[in-house]
């Protein structure tokens, strides 16, 4: 039983990061700020921004 828990905790995880809400939540952390739609465009803003400044490959 606790096998199946630590891989679901695992699962659970991994889907967190692909959908960007441990991003998020570290984020919030970060900037000590509450969830918020304010608090998500800011998030969303950042992520752009860094996004923009990654250099591209090929």
């Amino acid at each position: 039983m606790n096998r199946i828990l630590k891989v679901l905790r695992t699962l659970l995880a991994i889907l967190r990061e692909i959908f960007d809400e441990a991003a998020y939540d570290r984020f919030l952390y970060r900037k000590r700020m509450a969830s918020s739609p304010a608090a998500y465009a800011a998030f969303r803003q950042e992520f752009e921004e860094a996004k923009t400044r990654r250099p591209k490959c090929c």
